[in-house]
């Protein structure tokens, strides 16, 4: 039997803003009122880009998923980076944005990469005065000559 492994979460969540209270019921309001793109809106301006995303890493408010518990409503509109979680029984707000860092580059072990022990012109070189020579030499890599 075959047991499938999920992948790591390729899109990650992360933290714009968390309103309760007297500023959260202004908003549930609006979502009442309007629908809950309304309220992505109002609350995109609370996001300012790397400040938010720095701010967010330092207090750990990064997710694998969007947060959300039984009484929630969470809306992911299609195409938005955004994501919006509410709840009328406990009364809050919260706007999520994708986040997905950047891979770190995976460098070859620098043992696997060798210099070029000959230049191209003495290769060439030596294969214009030997073709036979040249070859051997070169220790079973493949020469080309144009």
């Amino acid at each position: 039997m075959y047991t499938f492994e999920r992948d790591e979460p390729s899109t990650r969540w992360i933290s714009v803003v968390f309103l309760q209270g007297e500023e959260a019921e202004d908003l549930l309001s609006v979502i009442d009122r309007e629908g809950p793109i309304s309220a992505i809106y109002r609350l995109k301006h609370f996001d300012h880009g790397d400040e938010t995303i720095e701010a967010a890493l330092v207090n750990g408010y990064v997710y694998d998923a969007v947060p959300a518990g039984s009484t929630d409503h969470t809306i992911e509109p299609f195409g938005s980076p955004y994501a919006l979680t509410y709840s009328d029984t406990f009364g809050y707000v919260s706007l999520l944005r994708r986040y997905e860092p950047e891979a770190e580059p995976n460098f070859a072990p620098s043992d696997v990469l060798a210099p070029f022990e000959r230049t191209p012109q003495s290769i060439a070189d030596a294969w214009m005065a030997n073709p036979t020579a040249a070859v051997s030499a070169t220790s079973g890599q493949r020469v080309v000559a144009l």
